[in-house]
């Protein structure tokens, strides 16, 4: 059986539910959630396409408000780079110059040899503490922005996207992917330029001091090249597949917890230990084929560097001895190779964390390419004055269309008008379409085909703040966060004072029960209201809506896992939420349909009764017969 992250089953492709999203969105073939039971190959692939060139166009947008402070890092090195490899050239002088003037009893270029080496010191520390410090606060806020560029953009992608794209996924792209850019960004960059800078100031200082030895220099550069470029395509790949490993351990982690009580009412320990264990061996191997890339990048440019460094000493040393190479020039020469040929062990720890993090960065940029199926209107329209005394609003559905990404049509054309002020309940079999009608009133997503009004304004063409404050949805499980009664209450207002938030707790029947709990309304309700029953939770969730005063109310099955106690509480609450208001109620229990003005019962899409409760339940229709059956097992 397919679990959705909160244990729920989910809905089938093409039924009433959400299934892998609208077929108006992009097509990804991939991007299907995998069952509990699921081959570990079936997380292996990372859902989204990354467009060509948006890796580098959001590194570029990254730090383009950072340029002046990453200027400024890098001049500081340019400086300090200067300062650092002066020391070998001290070292010449002192051979050829200092030695010879302190036989004659000349101690001038000795004093001048002291400070030059002083100040060189001085410089390249100072200068190395203000790059680390730029460097340092560039980076961080770089990771600050791409954070909350991934936490805005998963918030603003539509539904349709979190019900393919798992939140493990999500996770790990806001945790371990960002902290392998942290760590280049911390250490591999300052790696790099100091390599690159090194690299040019010891190949320019060689040919100045002996073009052949320069020259050497540049010719045993040639294999490390081709060595470097080996290790960066085979690198590539293994830390593309170690990136795509631990976001599937991390998915199946959050899966498993996020669906908890399913696991462990249906034992599925064991099968999810033997799913996560070949998840967890599968981020081994790849993480283990990261680091013998590494190694063998290590042992192979070692060797190659060890063989040209001897092999020049060697020639060097013979033109010493043959007089046409000075003794100073031949130890600073082997001073800089070791400093040339050093660094390229930590070119492979950069390239080690440039291959992580270009993977990494290939999947935010991936993530933060997609597009929101329901996107902002260019330019808003709003919605004309509500009647006075009557904060309904009219709905209509006109030639409405609409069939999920993976399903077929689950709306045929579809009209339908609800006057405003009215409650409206629509029941019907699963699959029917009713919370599709409801998720398309909300604009959770938009119709393949066709308009929906709201007083003769197109969803569409309203803000996303317009709407939702014309549009409210209760669901079959009211979402509490972690906080008190009085935040998750405030949610439908933000700005409400406390008098506001208790008046709608009075008036949903709540307040009695949020004044016996510990701290009343500062009561932490815990990990999603984890404290309440799930009657308190949903009251909780009424007096949000209440306090929001929408113009149209959703309530999506919103009794349906209560006892009757529970259903009784929350149906005295509907009465004063839904009064004066445009409702739309889906209900699966016929006992919420009573008080409703009009009823609709949907089959395959289509509406095939509608009228008011009393008429129908007089009637032969398939209302008739839901109540008959409903009675039945009241009684």
């Amino acid at each position: 059986m397919t679990t959705t992250e909160t244990g729920r089953p989910a809905d089938r492709p093409g039924g009433d539910g959400p299934g892998a999203g609208p077929r108006t969105g992009p097509p990804a073939a991939d991007a299907r959630q995998a069952p509990p039971d699921a081959a570990p190959d079936a997380f292996e692939a990372d859902l989204l396409p990354t467009p060509k060139g948006a890796s580098r166009a959001l590194l570029g947008s990254l730090l383009a408000p950072h340029r002046g402070r990453v200027a400024a890092a890098t001049a500081t090195l340019l400086l300090q780079q200067a300062a650092a490899q002066a020391s070998p050239l001290l070292v010449a002088y002192a051979l050829d110059r200092v030695v010879p003037a302190l036989r004659a009893g000349d101690r001038g270029p000795l004093l001048l040899l002291a400070v030059a080496a002083v100040l060189c010191a001085v410089a390249a520390g100072g200068l190395q503490w203000v790059f680390v410090r730029l460097s340092t606060r560039a980076g961080q806020d770089v990771l600050l922005d791409l954070r909350g560029r991934i936490f805005r953009h998963a918030q603003a992608l539509g539904l349709d996207f979190h019900e393919r794209y798992t939140s493990g996924r999500l996770i790990s792209r806001a945790t371990t992917d960002v902290e392998a850019l942290r760590e280049l960004l911390d250490e591999g960059l300052q790696e790099l330029v100091s390599v690159v800078l090194s690299t040019l100031y010891i190949t320019v200082t060689l040919l100045w001091l002996d073009p052949g030895m320069g020259a050497a220099a540049l010719l045993s550069a040639v294999p490390l090249a081709l060595l470097v470029r080996a290790f960066r395509r085979r690198s590539q790949r293994a830390y593309r597949a170690k990136s795509t490993a631990i976001a599937s351990v991390i998915v199946r982690f959050a899966e498993t917890l996020g669906g908890i009580r399913p696991v462990q009412a249906f034992r599925r320990e064991p099968a999810n230990d033997a799913a996560f264990a070949g998840l967890n061996s599968r981020h081994r191997q790849a993480n283990g084929d990261a680091i013998l890339e590494m190694a063998r990048y290590v042992v192979g440019s070692r060797m190659t560097a060890n063989v040209a460094m001897a092999a020049i000493v060697l020639w060097g040393a013979y033109r010493v001895a043959a007089g046409s190479l000075a003794l100073g020039v031949l130890a600073a020469a082997t001073l800089y190779l070791r400093r040339l040929y050093d660094p390229i062990d930590r070119l492979g720890v950069f390239l080690n964390s440039y291959e992580s993090a270009a993977a990494s960065l290939e999947k935010i940029a991936g993530l933060l390419a997609q597009r929101p199926t329901v996107a902002e209107p260019a330019a808003p329209r709003a919605l004309p004055p509500a009647a006075p005394g009557r904060p309904g609003r009219e709905v209509a559905f006109r030639g409405v269309r609409f069939g999920y990404r993976t399903g077929g049509e689950v709306l045929p054309r579809f009209d339908l008008t609800l006057s405003a002020g009215t409650t409206v309940a629509v029941v019907g079999a699963t699959g029917a379409g009713k919370s599709t009608l409801a998720r398309l009133l909300a604009r959770f997503h938009d119709p393949t085909e066709g308009r929906v009004l709201l007083d003769g304004v197109e969803l569409r063409e309203l803000s996303g703040a317009e709407l939702r404050r014309a549009v409210v949805m209760v669901t079959q499980e009211a979402f509490l966060f972690s906080g008190s009664v009085a935040d998750n209450i405030a949610l439908g207002r933000p700005d409400a004072d406390r008098a506001e938030i208790e008046q709608a707790a009075r008036a949903i029947g709540a307040h009695d029960f949020i004044t016996a709990l510990p701290d009343g309304y500062d009561t932490d309700v815990r990990k999603r209201g984890g404290r309440l029953s799930a009657g308190q939770r949903q009251l909780v969730g009424f007096a949000r809506a209440l306090l929001a005063d929408p113009a149209v109310l959703i309530l999506d099955e919103a009794t349906s896992s209560l006892d009757i106690p529970g259903e009784r509480a929350v149906q005295r609450a509907m009465g004063a939420v839904l009064r004066g208001r445009t409702a739309l109620v889906i209900a699966h229990r016929l006992s919420t349909v009573e008080s409703a003005d009009r009823v609709l019962v949907m089959a395959d899409g289509r509406i095939v009764e509608d009228g008011a409760p009393a008429a129908l339940t007089a009637g032969r229709g398939r209302y008739a017969a839901l109540h008959r059956a409903w009675r039945e097992s009241v009684a």
